[in-house]
């Protein structure tokens, strides 16, 4: 089966132009388990692309004078644990700290992530909570897509033939940030029900998304609507009735399903505990920063 090693932007864009039936791979760690599986084949007409030479979509940007940190799409999980990335978006840090191994860090990337479009995925979930936009790449130009639109159901999305996702630009927010998952064991599993709060204290706004309850990362407009004009941001505080009401909305826009890490009534229940936990911490740690 051919393989190509392209070695820029330019190069991978005249690839993909010149291959109807190209396979983007990077870390392969999705890939190589659907492969396994069988969700995944190769054809003999595949053409594999090898990324791994492309040194543009690896780069780390903290970017102070546009307010945003632009990461390539082949960053890898472990580049995100600390340095700048820890610094602008911690939030994102965190969601990296619970995927899979240390041998899965080292390999998957934060494009893959994204591309692979799944409803667990932990990075997305802090992605769409901050906001993040995709460039999306192709020989006809570039197109800049919301992650949380790129996702359109499970393992589908807006890539069109010949695009890849070239880089992910991640606002920097001043507040708080966090994200939190619940799994059937504490390391190297796939998330039963996630969320990502991202609380700003300049514009004074809430930002709430969810994992694993719906075909794709919902970012829980309602109760983010809710919680901006909720939340007292003078004294950093909310009632325990305003937050109920933020728990309950986050429920409703849960839509999840029942199947073999668990069912969709426990998957409602948990992604609303997990937000009122995460609006509690983002307000004590606003009030009371260490």
């Amino acid at each position: 089966m051919p393989i190509a090693h392209p070695d820029s932007i330019e190069d991978l864009k005249a690839v993909l132009r010149n291959n109807s039936a190209a396979v983007l791979l990077a870390g392969g760690t999705d890939f190589m388990v659907g492969l396994n599986h069988g969700s995944s084949r190769l054809e003999n007409d595949h053409l594999i692309v090898d990324l791994r030479g492309v040194a543009e979509l690896s780069t780390v940007e903290l970017d102070y004078r546009d307010q945003v940190l632009r990461l390539g799409a082949g960053v890898r999980w472990n580049d995100l644990l600390g340095g700048p990335v820890e610094a602008a978006a911690p939030c994102l840090s965190q969601a990296a700290r619970t995927v899979g191994s240390h041998q899965i860090r080292t390999a998957g990337t934060i494009g893959g992530n994204i591309a692979t479009a799944s409803p667990a995925g932990d990075g997305v979930c802090a992605l769409v909570a901050l906001e993040a936009t995709v460039v999306l790449t192709s020989h006809r130009g570039q197109r800049v897509v919301a992650v949380r639109d790129f996702a359109t159901g499970p393992k589908k999305s807006v890539l069109e033939q010949h695009e890849f996702i070239e880089r992910v630009d991640i606002p920097i927010v001043n507040g708080w940030q966090g994200y939190s998952k619940i799994g059937t064991r504490n390391a190297m599993v796939i998330s039963v029900a996630g969320a990502a709060v991202v609380l700003a204290s300049d514009t004074q706004s809430c930002q709430i998304s969810l994992g694993s309850v719906g075909p794709t990362i919902i970012a829980a407009e309602a109760a983010s609507l809710f919680a901006k004009t909720a939340i007292d941001w003078e004294t950093s505080s909310i009632s325990p009735d305003d937050l109920n009401q933020i728990v309950e909305l986050v429920r409703d826009a849960a839509s999840p399903i029942d199947d073999h890490r668990s069912t969709a009534a426990y998957r409602t229940h948990a992604v609303g505990i997990l937000v009122k936990r995460l609006i509690e911490q983002g307000l004590r740690a606003i009030k009371e920063p260490s």
